[in-house]
């Protein structure tokens, strides 16, 4: 599996095409949420994905946008996450939240991170040190809450090691949709 952090003008046509293409599948084909993907944000945000076999017709394993909001808003917003269905149990999930945390810990020092999730994905984004903050609501037909994640070093500390994190021994692990 090959993982890849890029902005969008660094993402090649056919990289795009298969972003697209993954994030379709799932989130419209298997979520059945009709909605116009390509929302005007891909060329602001920085795209986090790991894929197999580029000549492959469905390669993107795993995927995540991340948006830096604007001065007044302290935390990072990730959203379009995704694992293939042919990933989903393997870890996968986990090696994906664990990258973009690192990607934010260093393009954003002290900033928090805020998402939304199913309700039944709290305990894996918990394990990450998210915390409940809104919700639930429903989102898709399904109820969703919003989840925030506390910076883990302070602002002033730019260009300073990653911020990791551990989750403990029974931390719960679910599977991302």
């Amino acid at each position: 599996m090959n993982w890849k952090t890029l902005d969008f003008e660094q993402l090649t046509a056919r990289e795009l095409y298969l972003i697209l293409r993954a994030r379709s599948a799932v989130f419209v084909v298997e979520q059945s949420h009709v909605h116009l993907d390509p929302d005007g944000r891909d060329e602001t945000g920085t795209h986090v994905f790991a894929a197999e076999d580029m000549s492959r017709s469905m390669p993107v394993l795993a995927y995540a946008r991340i948006h830096a909001s604007d001065a007044d808003d302290p935390e990072v917003v990730v959203d379009k996450i995704l694992t293939s269905p042919l990933r989903r149990g393997d870890g996968t999930a986990h090696a994906l939240i664990e990258r973009v945390l690192a990607v934010v810990a260093e393009r954003w020092p002290g900033r928090g991170v805020r998402l939304t999730a199913p309700v039944s994905l709290r305990g894996f984004y918990e394990a990450f040190g998210f915390r409940k903050t809104e919700g639930p609501f429903l989102e898709h037909g399904m109820p969703y809450i919003g989840l925030t994640r506390k910076s883990r070093q302070p602002r002033e500390a730019h260009g300073a090691g990653r911020a990791q994190f551990t989750p403990g021994e029974n931390a719960t692990t679910y599977e991302l949709l």
